[in-house]
């Protein structure tokens, strides 16, 4: 059948890590595509990977290009295309300048990429999955939006660090939208099966939740001239696995909801089956009122900012 294609769609820091994760878990070919104005950042990106697989005996390559034909074809494509944000922005401040690339990227996938299966990781990123699927008119299976899982892996992290705990032992779930409204299920968390709220006192999970909600600006605060990119390539990746080997993992990504959780034509974070079929199922989990109560504040603030979209 021959190795996978995967469209690697802007050749920043998130793209380059997306390219040599693709490469040492021999997902298949990447093609990191950029525009003309940093043809020698990706080519030269995807020469160094190149070179990285004789130490290790990987099989897959990275074409670097500025060329859609040559990103034609792919099974996956993974957008990172956009401004990061700075110091001081919300990801809502991100909305215009992004749209406009998304306008373009989303047309040339539309042309040259009809049957792949669509990661969005770009911000303002709710609105901007919605844009997508607008504009593509793809099936609500092919076009998905990342941050739920990054949310999530953040949230794991927070807890394993004040516990002191395996990360691997850490289940925990974020749903909402992916800025300051995001939900993340108390409830649900716990740690080898003990829940978390055996485990830590209300006022140390509420600064778990807090920071959690924050880790994106704490890091654009941090690296003071962009954002977050080796866990946004992490998380994304692992939803590309999932649909390139079937693997059928229930992750909480931005899917497109017609009724569920009573919310219709919106892109929110929910737990999703992805498997060959793309986004094969939708879970719907049972809210207490004061979770449902914060999920409704988080698709407002998504709604807010998807009803400012003009296509």
């Amino acid at each position: 059948m021959g190795k996978k294609k995967i469209g690697l769609i802007g050749g920043g820091q998130i793209g380059g890590n997306l390219a040599l994760l693709c490469v040492q878990k021999q997902l298949g070919d990447a093609v990191l595509f950029d525009i003309p104005q940093a043809e020698g950042l990706v080519k030269g990106k995807a020469l160094d990977i190149n070179q990285l697989s004789a130490v290790d005996g990987y099989d897959c390559r990275v074409t670097g290009t500025t060329d859609w034909k040559q990103v034609a074809g792919s099974d996956v494509v993974i957008i990172t295309a956009g401004v990061p944000r700075k110091p001081g922005m919300s990801r809502e401040d991100l909305l215009e300048v992004n749209l406009k690339i998304m306008k373009d990227v989303a047309a040339n996938i539309r042309t040259h990429c009809p049957d792949a299966f669509v990661i969005n990781v770009a911000n303002p990123l709710d609105a901007m999955v919605y844009a997508l699927h607008r504009i593509t008119g793809f099936k609500k299976s092919q076009v998905v939006g990342m941050a739920g899982v990054l949310d999530t892996s953040r949230f794991k992290c927070f807890v394993a660090d004040a516990l002191g705990c395996s990360i691997r032992d850490v289940e925990a779930l974020v749903l909402g939208g992916h800025g300051d409204d995001m939900v993340p299920l108390i409830r649900l968390a716990s740690v080898g099966g003990v829940p978390l709220t055996k485990l830590l006192p209300k006022e140390k999970i509420d600064a778990i939740v807090k920071r959690t909600r924050e880790g994106g600006a704490e890091l654009v605060a941090l690296y003071k001239t962009g954002s977050a990119y080796f866990a946004p390539a992490a998380t994304s990746i692992a939803m590309a696995e999932s649909y390139l080997l079937d693997r059928k993992r229930v992750l909480p990504c931005a899917a497109l909801l017609e009724g569920e959780y009573g919310i219709k034509g919106c892109f929110m974070g929910v737990p999703v089956q992805i498997g060959a079929g793309g986004v094969e199922k939708v879970y719907e989990l049972d809210l207490s009122p004061e979770e449902r109560a914060e999920l409704e504040k988080s698709f407002q603030s998504v709604k807010k900012t998807v009803d400012s979209v003009k296509l």
